[in-house]
């Protein structure tokens, strides 16, 4: 795919202080007006927003890692980004082509270097599993397999507080498909952090993935056990 225009890196707040200064519809905020304020760490040379969609080819050698078990802190994966103060709940869905060891795509939340989660799907020991990485200076991480083949996965990532919380999207269930937790953890984050959609190919480079129905809403907590 061929690379597009760099856009407007400037930073920008879709939900500052929603509770005291925008009305809930103000900070609902979808496609149509989210990717053209978004910004890129780490951007790849190959990438393109098509209406409700962002695709993007990684470059080698990408991760977002620090110390934990290898010893080494990686910080090269993609993460496009918009700013957001307060609690929310951002959701998106994705999909590529994750055929080597380590391969992954999914949803960012981020203070710095030192502080973030990712979350998503990996490939790890052959198959594709659900992933979590809490980073609070070092690095945690966490697998679970997806209990049946999907074209496309649907996480949901909620921030209330000091507690971030990783639900995702299974067929299933009366309404034909359910949301189950994935990860409840712990991220000191300051109130203005950065959300978005990342996406690392640590064993390879040209890793192709699409994201689409990308939002971030307003939180109303945390329910674990709806």
């Amino acid at each position: 795919m061929a690379p597009v225009a760099r856009q407007d890196r400037r930073p920008h707040l879709p939900c500052a202080d929603y509770a005291s200064s925008y009305p809930f519809h103000a900070c609902t905020k979808k496609w149509m007006n989210m990717f053209e304020n978004m910004s890129w760490l780490n951007e790849p040379t190959s990438w393109k927003v098509s209406g409700d969609s962002l695709t993007l080819e990684t470059a080698a050698s990408t991760d977002f890692w620090r110390e934990t078990h290898y010893g080494f802190i990686r910080d090269t994966g993609h993460f496009f980004y918009t700013e957001v103060t307060g609690d929310f709940v951002a959701t998106a869905t994705f999909s590529g082509d994750f055929t080597t060891l380590y391969d992954q795509a999914g949803l960012m939340l981020r203070t710095d270097e030192r502080t973030w989660l990712k979350t998503g799907v990996e490939n790890s020991d052959g198959a594709l599993q659900l992933s979590t990485v809490i980073t609070n200076g070092t690095s945690d991480w966490s697998l679970r397999p997806l209990s049946t083949a999907q074209h496309e996965i649907t996480l949901r990532l909620t921030r209330q507080a000091t507690a971030v919380h990783v639900q995702y999207l299974e067929p299933g269930g009366s309404d034909g498909q359910q949301w189950n937790s994935l990860r409840l953890g712990y991220l000191p984050l300051k109130s203005r952090c950065q959300i978005g959609l990342m996406a690392c190919s640590p064993e390879r480079g040209g890793l192709n993935v699409r994201f689409t129905d990308f939002s971030i809403a307003p939180s109303d907590g945390i329910n674990l056990h709806p």
